[in-house]
C-alpha cells in the first residue's frame, strides 16, 4: 500500500493541472491515467481539431496534427515529471472511499512511476475522467461509415460527401473544416437551431453565413437509421457523456446522477446520497457535467485544491467564457438575449459590426455581428455573444470585465488601441 497526499485519477486538463497546483503548494500527488496523458482536448479534441482549423489543405492538417499534439503531450509529461508528482500508467478503480487499485496496462504508451504498488491511499482523491461521445439510439450504429470526432481525425482520406449528425460545437467546427478542405458537408439537426448555447441570432447568422458557402443545413430533423444517408462518412456529432466506466464508484459510496454524471458542490466535493463518507472526494472536469470545456475543468482543478489546502479563491464559474471555431468564429460569455427575456430581467442590447470595422475590412473579414448585454438596473454589463473574425479574443475581455462588475459607461472610457478589432466591442458600448 502507497500513501500519499492526493491521489488524481485522470491526467487531461482538469487533472494535470489539479496535480501541478497540488505539487508547488508542496503535496505528494499520485495521478493515474491508462491511455496519453493530455486527455482528449489534446489528443482527440480541442487541439487536433485547431490544428485543422488553421490548415490550409487536409494533407497539412494530418502533418500539423502528428507533430503539434506530441509536441504539446510530451509538455504536459514535463508537467507531471514534477518531483511530488508519481504518474503510474495504469487504469484505477476504488476498493473502498480511501483506496485505489491500480490496474496496469500490458501496451502503455511510455513507462510509468509506481506501477508495481497495486494499492493506494490517500486523504484526499480527486475523479478526472472527462468525458466520452453520447450516441443516440437510432439504426445503424455498427455501419462501417459512422465515426466519433476521433474515428474522424484518424482518417487518411479525405471524404468526398459528409454528413455530420448534431449542429454542437463538435459538428459546426468539422462542417466548416471539412467544407473548407473540400468535402461535401451536411449537417442534421434535431433542434431548430445550431449552437444552442450561444445566442439565437448570432447562431442563426452564423448558420446562414456558412449556408451561403455551401454546407447544407436540415434544421428540425430527426435520424431514423443512419444506413440510409447518402455519404462517404457520418459523423456522429451528438454530445458528451461523463466517463465512470471501471471507476468502481460504489465502492466509494458514490451514486450518479440520472445523466451519468458525478453530483458535486461549489467546491467540487462529491455530493452523493445516500453516503455521508464523500466529503474528501471530489470531482473536476467532465465528469461532473457542469461545464464540458477544457478551462473550465482546469479552474476547477485549482477550486478543488484550494479547498483541500483550506485555501479561498475568487474564481466565477458563473462566467465561463466559451467558443466555437468555425469559419468565422463565434463566442460568448453570460446569458442569451433569450435567457434574459426568460428571467424577466431589464435589459439593454447593443450592437456592432465587423463590416464596421477599419481592421476587419483590412483583414477581409467583414462578416460578423457583436450584441452586447447591459442591465438597465445598474449599467453593469450582463454578457456578450459575438460572431466574426477572432471573436474569442474580444469575448475574453468582456470576461474579464464582467468578472469585475464593469459598467458599459467604464467600457466606453477605456482606451482600445486602432485599428483592432476590440474597437468593436468599443463600439457596441457606444451604440
Amino acid at each position: 500500500m502507497t500513501t500519499t497526499d492526493l491521489i488524481i485519477i485522470g491526467a487531461g486538463p482538469g487533472g494535470y493541472r489539479a496535480a501541478e497546483y497540488a505539487a508547488k503548494k508542496g503535496l505528494k500527488v499520485v495521478i493515474f491515467e491508462g491511455a496519453e496523458v493530455g486527455g482528449t482536448c489534446l489528443n482527440v479534441g480541442c487541439i487536433p481539431t485547431k490544428t485543422y482549423v488553421h490548415a490550409s489543405s487536409f494533407t497539412e492538417a494530418r502533418e500539423r496534427m502528428a507533430t503539434v499534439v506530441p509536441q504539446l503531450r510530451a509538455g504536459v509529461e514535463g508537467i507531471l515529471s514534477h518531483p511530488n508528482i508519481t504518474l503510474v500508467r495504469a487504469c484505477a478503480s476504488f476498493v473502498d472511499a480511501h483506496t485505489i487499485k491500480a490496474q496496469p496496462l500490458p501496451a502503455l504508451v511510455g513507462e510509468g512511476q509506481g506501477v508495481g504498488s497495486v494499492l493506494y491511499t490517500a486523504p484526499n482523491i480527486i475523479i478526472a475522467t472527462g468525458s466520452e461521445t453520447k450516441l443516440i439510439p437510432v439504426e445503424g450504429l455498427d455501419d462501417p461509415r459512422v465515426v466519433d470526432s476521433t474515428g474522424l481525425l484518424q482518417l487518411d482520406i479525405l471524404p468526398k460527401r459528409l454528413c455530420i449528425i448534431g449542429a454542437g460545437v463538435i459538428g459546426m467546427e468539422f462542417a466548416s473544416v471539412f467544407h473548407r478542405f473540400g468535402s461535401e458537408v451536411t449537417v442534421i439537426e434535431y433542434l431548430k437551431e445550431c449552437l444552442p448555447a450561444l445566442d439565437s441570432d448570432i447562431a442563426k447568422r452564423l448558420r446562414k453565413y456558412l449556408e451561403k458557402q455551401g454546407i447544407t443545413f436540415k434544421m428540425k430533423t430527426a435520424v431514423q437509421n443512419l444506413a440510409d444517408i447518402d455519404a462517404d462518412i457520418i459523423l456522429m456529432a451528438t454530445g458528451r457523456k461523463p466517463r465512470t466506466d471501471g471507476l468502481n464508484l460504489e465502492a466509494a459510496g458514490i451514486t450518479l446522477a440520472p445523466n451519468g454524471s458525478i453530483l458535486v458542490d461549489d467546491n467540487f466535493q462529491i455530493v452523493s446520497h445516500p453516503s455521508p463518507h464523500t466529503s474528501h472526494l471530489y470531482a473536476i472536469g467532465d465528469v461532473n457535467g457542469r461545464q464540458m470545456l477544457a478551462h473550465a475543468a482546469e479552474m476547477q482543478a485549482v477550486r478543488a485544491v484550494n479547498h483541500i489546502l483550506g485555501e479561498g479563491d475568487g474564481i466565477r464559474f458563473d462566467i465561463m467564457p466559451a467558443a466555437i471555431f468555425t469559419e468565422p468564429e463565434a463566442a460568448c460569455v453570460g446569458p442569451t438575449e433569450d435567457q434574459l427575456k426568460e428571467q424577466g430581467i431589464p435589459y439593454v442590447c447593443k450592437k456592432a459590426f465587423w463590416r464596421a470595422n477599419g481592421k476587419a475590412l483590412a483583414m477581409n473579414e467583414g462578416e460578423g455581428l457583436l450584441k452586447l448585454f447591459v442591465s438597465q438596473a445598474d449599467d453593469r454589463i450582463l454578457g456578450c455573444h459575438a460572431y466574426g473574425a477572432h471573436s474569442a479574443d474580444i469575448i475574453q475581455e468582456v470576461c474579464a470585465l464582467i468578472c469585475r462588475d464593469t459598467t458599459v459607461g467604464q467600457l466606453r472610457d477605456i482606451v482600445h488601441i486602432h485599428p483592432t478589432l476590440g474597437e468593436i466591442l468599443l463600439a457596441a458600448a457606444e451604440a
